[in-house]
């Protein structure tokens, strides 16, 4: 299988509270009884979107994928409030006692594998295994290196300089702290302008070629909005990480579980040193750095192998 399954419909959508505040949309598709697979969304904020559901074969898997806190169909729509990694971690384990659902195949890619890897950290027992895409291991040398001058910049110039017409002169030492200020502002004119430059950035760099239709996701106000809020919350926060390299620190207690790390050789969002790294620290798990691919799942390299290791991992 070398291309996505035909598109299908959920069978099964809801809303599970998780807090005072929040409230996360989920769906299942594919076989009810089928093996269980969790797909996790990147960002954060980035929501999930019915291709989602094509990386997997709908008469062996049961296919369950949701809205974290604040994206997509979850209420409320890009709150701040009680969202950080460790929520969206509980989360998960709510959603998987809700459905009765022993252990389960973890699929994330970008943000997602941050959240997956993460997730597995804490509960290790509830995964069969792990299907990871665009390592994002939350480093302050990562995010420097997309969103602050001197990493993808060099390679984007001219996109960049848009993103850059947001921060003040003189807040451009830190660039993240500066669209923090802007996507929390009481002016909606000033947050929507920031909303929408921040998320034209990441969609210009994440294909090997520029992409018009991905770039047109930013003129989505209420899309942007979340994305961006919800990213630059949880990035000028350090993940909620207690240290910076926290996942990296703790890889030994999952080294026992089967995992597929996937990543684009020319991905800017999430440079390949990340991948690199954590297959470093994890020999045992299968390793692809794809020739001809960017950051995104959709470039074809990226989706045949994404598609071949739910094959893989099927008969779990």
């Amino acid at each position: 299988m070398s291309s996505f399954y035909p598109p299908i419909e959920a069978y099964d959508t809801g809303f599970l509270r998780v807090s005072d505040v929040h409230s996360i949309y989920y769906e299942q598709s594919g076989n009810p009884t089928g093996n269980p697979v969790v797909y996790v969304h990147g960002g954060p904020g980035g929501g999930i979107s019915p291709s989602d559901r094509q990386y997997f074969d709908p008469a062996v898997y049961r296919i369950v994928a949701f809205d974290q806190r604040g994206a997509g169909k979850s209420v409320p729509s890009a709150e701040l409030t009680d969202n950080t990694t460790w929520a969206l971690v509980s989360d998960m384990e709510k959603l998987r006692e809700k459905l009765h659902i022993d252990k389960w195949v973890v699929f994330g890619g970008s943000w997602g594998s941050t959240l997956s890897l993460t997730y597995a950290i804490k509960h290790a027992q509830r995964v069969k295994a792990l299907i990871l895409r665009g390592i994002f291991l939350l480093r302050k040398s990562e995010l420097a290196w997309f969103y602050e001058p001197g990493g993808a910049s060099n390679v984007f110039p001219d996109v960049f300089d848009e993103y850059l017409e947001q921060v003040p002169a003189n807040e451009r030492d830190d660039c993240v702290r500066a669209y923090y200020k802007l996507l929390t502002s009481p002016d909606d004119n000033v947050r929507r302008a920031a909303g929408e430059a921040w998320s034209k950035w990441e969609m210009s760099t994440s294909r090997l070629f520029v992409d018009a239709e991905m770039i047109s996701r930013a003129e989505d106000s209420t899309w942007a909005d979340q994305f961006a809020r919800i990213e630059c919350h949880y990035f000028v926060n350090n993940g909620f990480f207690e240290k910076d390299g926290w996942i990296l620190d703790n890889i030994d207690s999952i080294r026992h579980i089967p995992c597929t790390i996937i990543q684009g050789r020319y991905d800017m969002v999430c440079p390949a040193t990340s991948a690199w790294e954590l297959h470093k620290k994890w020999p045992e798990a299968e390793f692809h750095l794809v020739p001809d691919a960017g950051h995104s799942a959709k470039e074809p390299g990226t989706t045949k192998l994404l598609v071949a290791s739910a094959e893989k991992y099927k008969s779990m």
